[in-house]
């Protein structure tokens, strides 16, 4: 096996026919101006090429194996293809690729667990279209947890965090229902995330005594039992043991208080209790570059933060802002030697 020469990330395929293929393309050509680090894509070359020329683009494309594509990165878009053929229009998902979205992931887990690369930069996928073909895990952070093997010798407990340079959340429950979240909530669960951030938090981002703040469930953080009694009995008790662990964690606070700019001073990452309390924050801070990371994992895994947005597929109006912040901060978190 010819040996790698310098840095490489991974970009997986995502959905052809949403925006990742036209963001691919755009995030190269910006390379040399925005310092964007060598990356290689898993798809088909030819689908690739198609869309380039149907925006006009002159974009070389070389096909390559990991070895050489840090050599072939500035001069040509170094593509690791596929077994399966693309045949994709853009902004008309169809479950017949569902396939290949499936191979280009499990194509870049194999890769960089070989160490073949440093790290791993997902485009969007739509979770609805991988169901008609049979997908059968929850989602694309519980694919790349099945895929990736145990951490510390235990099954992987993958945590999103999204990240920007202003602010830095975790919801500890992510896609279910709110009518879902109280229920769902528990004590180990809260300092098991709390735990998993912490840790990547100084070993990935090389923060010696992470701070944590910890977000009540209901207004006022229950404004002591008096709206709900989740703060008290199960969020009270998690802060406690993270502190016992010796984690800078407080909490639990009212959401409403904890997002303006004198309180994010205070911490290096929020863990929010469902879904929206984290994301409604950071998507009004940083909507175009915020990134999402998955934590828990052997590996470094980014993605932009933004869907597959099938309504302007193939229009060229789509901004790569978020996923050039998450080649940028895969590449960061890649000089860290993680868990």
């Amino acid at each position: 096996m010819r040996e790698r020469r310098g840095p490489l990330l991974l970009l997986t395929q995502g959905d052809p026919a949403g925006i990742g293929p036209e963001l691919t393309l755009k995030t190269w050509m910006q390379r040399l101006d925005l310092g964007v680090p060598p990356f290689a894509v898993l798809t088909d070359p030819a689908y690739l090429t198609r869309i380039a020329r149907s925006f006009g683009w002159n974009v070389p494309i070389k096909i390559v194996t990991p070895a050489e594509a840090a050599d072939a990165y500035n001069a040509a878009l170094p593509v690791i293809p596929l077994q399966r053929r693309v045949r994709a229009e853009p902004g008309k998902p169809v479950a017949a690729n569902a396939a290949s979205v499936i191979e280009s992931i499990e194509m870049a887990v194999q890769l960089v667990t070989a160490g073949e690369a440093d790290g791993l930069v997902t485009n969007p996928i739509s979770k609805h279209i991988l169901y008609e073909a049979g997908f059968k895990h929850p989602g694309h952070t519980e694919f790349l947890a099945a895929l990736s093997g145990p951490v510390n010798g235990k099954p992987a407990h993958p945590v999103m965090m999204l990240w920007s340079e202003d602010l830095a959340v975790v919801p500890v429950t992510v896609h279910i229902p709110l009518s879902a979240v109280a229920p769902s909530l528990t004590t180990e669960l809260i300092v098991r995330t709390g735990r998993i951030v912490a840790r990547e938090l100084t070993l990935r981002f090389g923060l010696p005594h992470p701070r944590l703040a910890i977000a009540g469930l209901n207004p006022h953080a229950g404004e002591n039992g008096a709206m709900g009694s989740e703060d008290d009995a199960v969020i009270a008790p998690a802060v406690a043991q993270l502190r016992d662990a010796g984690i800078q964690a407080f909490g639990p606070l009212p959401a409403d208080t904890m997002f303006h700019a004198r309180a994010r001073s205070r911490y290096d990452a929020a863990l929010a209790m469902y879904h929206d309390q984290a994301l409604i924050p950071i998507k009004t801070l940083a909507f175009d570059d915020a990134v999402n990371i998955t934590l828990g994992l052997p590996f470094v895994r980014t993605s932009p933060d933004h869907g597959t947005a099938f309504d302007i597929a193939g229009k060229g109006v789509a901004r790569p802002d978020s996923l050039i912040a998450a080649m940028k901060l895969a590449a960061r978190l890649t000089r860290h030697p993680g868990p």
